[in-house]
């Protein structure tokens, strides 16, 4: 049954089924097949009780967050400010794509909207400047995915509430975390540059004067992710309030910066109805084949199954890096972590490994999958920015950020301080 589920799932999926619908056909096929009961008449509930959890209001909060910042332009400003900044390194403006996509992160919480942001910012340099354009494109898709690793994260408080874990230990681990990979990222594109001087481009020239002169469209994202992450810890606010504060200091950014207008509001209230509107569906779809599978007896199956392999922590650990990776192969992100963390979590917890701690992981699993192909989703916004060429170009571009994203797994995994430290140093 474990493995005609699952097969039946990636088959949905392959078949372009769109993922929540993939998800409520799969629930109501195993009610039909394996329950007595009619499951399906929870549907209701499941959706009412998703929809319905305090936390998961932040999520259209923090999609509002990065609508406004990309429609009044602040993420543009942000951008060009920090070009300002990078171009001394070999590969020059490919640093900017990672260090915007990392500050964009902080005020967001969006992988994919950070990748389409700053894509849509930066594209138009590659030519201009001459860089290798597999190299900088892949720069913006694995830059992209910090947005769900430093905080705030969507994706974190769907894991949160997942496993009952605090969503502030949570924010505060991925923090160190991620500006080790930000850092890392902008180590491979410096290493690539060195190898392969021309893939860097022409150096743009700046002067002191046009930094110092650029510093106050730096600010804004600053005081945003102050908003957000400053009000919890200063217990002003929850993680959701918090969301709703940053929502406010961007429209009262967007409006001292003249930008705020009732076309750039419409505008960011579609795009954030649109964006909220598929992750809900994902997860009342989720939440409804979590039901099912565990009515039905195929959650305990798979313990069972694990347990009878008599793996060390070790080997399990091992066991479920390999089994995200491959299934990121075939599954959008948010529907993976949803459809398979009520599983595995529980018996990662029993070998004795930390909730928070497997949080960061799987983040990092998910940010791996986001870039690697068939289905990693910022590989297909990257493409869909640029408008022309293969999808092929791409790929080739993240081949050195996957590796780099499995270089961080190990070092996590060898030193999980490295996201446990904060969170323990901030709670005593």
């Amino acid at each position: 049954m474990i493995w005609t589920t699952l097969a039946v799932l990636i088959g949905l999926l392959a078949l372009a089924v769109p993922v929540a619908a993939g998800l409520g056909v799969l629930g109501l096929a195993l009610t039909e097949f394996y329950s007595r009961m009619p499951l399906s008449l929870a549907m209701g509930e499941m959706a009412w009780s998703t929809s319905n959890n305090f936390l998961l209001v932040a999520i259209p909060f923090f999609v509002l967050l990065g609508e406004i910042l990309l429609r009044s332009g602040m993420a543009e400003r942000m951008y060009n400010a920090l070009v300002q900044w990078m171009p001394w390194l070999p590969g020059g403006l490919m640093h900017s794509n990672i260090a915007a996509c990392a500050m964009f992160a902080a005020t967001s919480g969006s992988s994919v909207a950070t990748a389409a942001t700053i894509g849509t910012v930066a594209l138009g340099e590659i030519e201009k400047r001459g860089y290798n354009e597999r190299l900088f494109l892949g720069t913006i898709a694995a830059g992209g995915t910090l947005g769900i690793l430093i905080p705030p994260s969507i994706n974190m408080i769907v894991y949160g509430v997942l496993t009952e874990s605090s969503i502030p230990k949570l924010y505060l681990a991925g923090v160190i975390p991620g500006l080790v990979l930000a850092g890392l990222f902008s180590l491979t594109v410096l290493l690539l540059c060195l190898w392969r001087p021309a893939w860097g481009g022409t150096r743009t020239t700046t002067t002191w004067e046009a930094r110092i002169r650029s510093l106050p469209d730096l600010l804004p994202p600053l005081l945003i992710f102050l908003a957000v992450i400053g009000s919890i810890y200063a217990g002003w606010a929850t993680a959701t309030e918090s969301a709703a504060l940053g929502v406010l200091a961007a429209l009262a950014v967007a409006a001292w910066s003249r930008r705020l207008t009732w076309r750039v509001l419409l505008v960011a209230f579609e795009g954030t109805m649109r964006t909220t509107a598929m992750i809900m569906a994902i997860l009342i779809a989720a939440y409804f084949l979590n039901f099912v599978i565990t009515s039905i007896g195929l959650t305990n199956q798979v313990n069972r199954y694990i347990t009878a392999l008599n793996m060390t922590p070790v080997e399990l650990l091992i066991a479920v890096v390999i089994f995200y990776l491959i299934l990121g192969m075939f599954m959008e992100t948010l529907s993976m972590m949803v459809a398979t963390v009520p599983i595995i979590a529980p018996i990662m917890f029993k070998a004795g490994y930390d909730p928070i701690w497997f949080g960061i992981l799987m983040v990092l699993l998910l940010e791996t999958a986001l870039i690697t192909p068939p289905v990693g989703v910022n590989l297909y916004v990257v493409q869909g920015l640029r408008k022309r060429g293969r999808i092929d170009d791409v790929i080739i571009g993240t081949l050195p950020f996957v590796a780099t994203l499995m270089l961080m797994i190990v070092i996590i995994s060898v030193f999980p301080s490295i996201a446990l430290w904060l969170p323990k140093a901030a709670t005593g």
